[in-house]
C-alpha cells in the first residue's frame, strides 16, 4: 500500500490530516501509553475513538489493521522508506516512535536492549497481571464465591510491584535519571490498579513507596495529562 486512503480502515475513520500520524485507540492502560509518547515527542497526529460499546475493535475495518482486535493501532503515513507503516501493539508502537523521534530510548544498544527488558517485563506480566486483578476484583469476577483466582492474581501482582520497587528504590526512573518509553508503558497500569481497579489496600501498596513516588512524577508530566484524555470518550 502507498496511500493512506489505500488502508480499508479508513473507511470507517476517515482521515481528515492523512499527512499525519493515525491513532486508533481508546483511553485504557494500553492505549494511553501511546498518545502519551506522541505528545510527549510532538509529533503531529490524528487521533480516532474505537469505542467497545459498540465493538469498533471488532470490525472488518479495524480487523484489517489489527487482525487480533486490540487498541492501540497506528498507521504512519511518513513510515521508513516515506512509506505507510501499519503497526500494533503498544510495545511495538513504542518502540517504533522512540527510534523514529530518537527520543526516550537509550543511544547505546546496551541500554536499548536494557529498555526493552523492561518493557516485554510490562507486556508479559504487568498489563495481564493486573488486567487479571481487575477482572476478579472490579468486574464480573468479584461476585465469583471462589476468591483463590483474585488471590492468586494479587500475590503476583504484588512480586511484581516488588521487583519495579527493588529497580526503583536507586533510580528516579525505571532506566535512571532518564525518562523512557519504559515509564510510559508500566506507570499506566500501575495508575489503573490504585484508580480504576481501587486495589491498592489489596496489593498492599504502602509496601512499595519508590513505585508510588515514581508514579506521582508520572501523572504530573503536561504530556501525561494530555496523552491521559485521547482519544476523548464520546
Amino acid at each position: 500500500m502507498t496511500a493512506l486512503s489505500d488502508f480499508p480502515i479508513t473507511q470507517k475513520w476517515p482521515a481528515t490530516y492523512p499527512e499525519r500520524l493515525q491513532l486508533y485507540s481508546l483511553p485504557t492502560p494500553n492505549g494511553v501509553k501511546v498518545s502519551i509518547m506522541l505528545e510527549e515527542i510532538g509529533l503531529p497526529y490524528e487521533a480516532h475513538l474505537v469505542s467497545f460499546d459498540t465493538q469498533d475493535q471488532m470490525s472488518p475495518e479495524f480487523l484489517s489493521l489489527n487482525p487480533n482486535n486490540k487498541i492501540p493501532a497506528i498507521i504512519d503515513p511518513n513510515g521508513p522508506g516515506g512509506q505507510p507503516l501499519a503497526l500494533f501493539e503498544s510495545g511495538a508502537i513504542l518502540l517504533y516512535l522512540a527510534e523514529k523521534s530518537g527520543q526516550f530510548i537509550p543511544p547505546d544498544a546496551g541500554g536499548r536492549y536494557e529498555l526493552i527488558q523492561w518493557l516485554m517485563f510490562q507486556m508479559g506480566g504487568v498489563g495481564p497481571m493486573f488486567g487479571q486483578l481487575g477482572f476478579f476484583h472490579k468486574f464480573a469476577g468479584r461476585e465469583f464465591e471462589d476468591k483463590r483466582p483474585r488471590d492468586r492474581y494479587a500475590a503476583e501482582s504484588r512480586r511484581l510491584l516488588g521487583v519495579l520497587n527493588q529497580r526503583l528504590a536507586t533510580r528516579i526512573w525505571v532506566m535512571g535519571d532518564g525518562y523512557t518509553i519504559a515509564d510510559m508503558a508500566i506507570f499506566p497500569w500501575v495508575r489503573n490498579l490504585l484508580g480504576f481497579y481501587d486495589a491498592g489496600a489489596l496489593v498492599g501498596i504502602e509496601e512499595f513507596p519508590h513505585v508510588t513516588r515514581a508514579l506521582a512524577a508520572f501523572v504530573e508530566r503536561p504530556a501525561v495529562v494530555r496523552g491521559l484524555a485521547i482519544p476523548q470518550r464520546g
